[in-house]
């Protein structure tokens, strides 16, 4: 316990604070009042004045004089003393007793509450495990209604069915067509062939052609030129003739 010494000033002035002892002063002092049964810095300890009247009854006994009446009176102050004495300490060991109850039940209540707390954090992991399924299944939820709201949106299987029937159909259609484009198209590749090849065999035709022509007019030429030469050599001989 720390002593206080205030000093006042006067207006204007702060309220200066001292303590006269520190914490372990107030240590040592609180644990020799408690040790002594002293609740206050004045007067004697009750210990002490404890064996005062102990010492005093003891002298008075020692004593060969007839004072039985003092022995009985400073016996009687002895034991009125003791029980003076005696009350604070059973109050302060049933204090004891209630804090060492009190402790015991702080000691199963602090069990308890750690037992508490080592179960509120296994829920806890469990409540995040149960959380993140729930995530997981919401999301498939989610995604299984947007895929429920694109089948809903699509047209009904009926019409669907019908569609791709028409849609069979035209492909049929499409691939006979095309059958017989692809034969309409050999037919013609054939017929085009066959008619580069007579032009072929034409071409071939008219060169050989021109080239009898050709010799033919040269023929005729050469035959000429020399029917010219015979008749200028026979022309006097002719003449002569006639």
């Amino acid at each position: 316990m720390s002593i206080k010494s205030r000093k006042f000033a006067g207006k204007g002035e702060s309220v200066a604070s001292h303590y006269a002892f520190g914490p372990l002063e107030d240590d040592i002092i609180i644990k020799h009042r408690l040790l002594t049964r002293t609740t206050t810095t004045r007067g004697e300890p009750p210990l002490k004045k404890l064996q005062k009247k102990f010492t005093t009854f003891a002298l008075e006994i020692e004593k060969e004089a007839d004072n039985y009446s003092d022995c009985e009176r400073l016996a009687k102050a002895f034991l009125q003393e003791l029980n003076t004495f005696e009350i604070p300490l059973l109050k302060s060991k049933a204090v004891i007793d209630a804090n060492v109850r009190e402790k015991e039940n702080f000691d199963d209540l602090k069990g308890e509450i750690n037992k508490q707390i080592v179960q509120a954090q296994a829920d806890i992991e469990d409540l995040k495990s149960q959380l993140e399924e729930s995530k997981v299944e919401r999301k498939h939820k989610e995604e299984g209604e947007a895929i429920r709201k694109l089948i809903s949106m699509q047209p009904p299987r009926s019409e669907t069915q019908k569609v791709i029937t028409e849609l069979e159909k035209e492909i049929a259609m499409l691939e006979a067509e095309n059958t017989a484009s692809s034969r309409t198209l050999d037919i013609r590749k054939k017929q085009f062939a066959l008619l580069l090849h007579v032009v072929d065999e034409l071409q071939n035709t008219i060169e050989e052609e021109q080239r009898s022509l050709v010799e033919e007019m040269k023929n005729v030429v050469d035959d000429h030129n020399k029917s010219g030469v015979e008749d200028a050599t026979m022309g006097p001989e002719a003449m002569a003739v006639d």
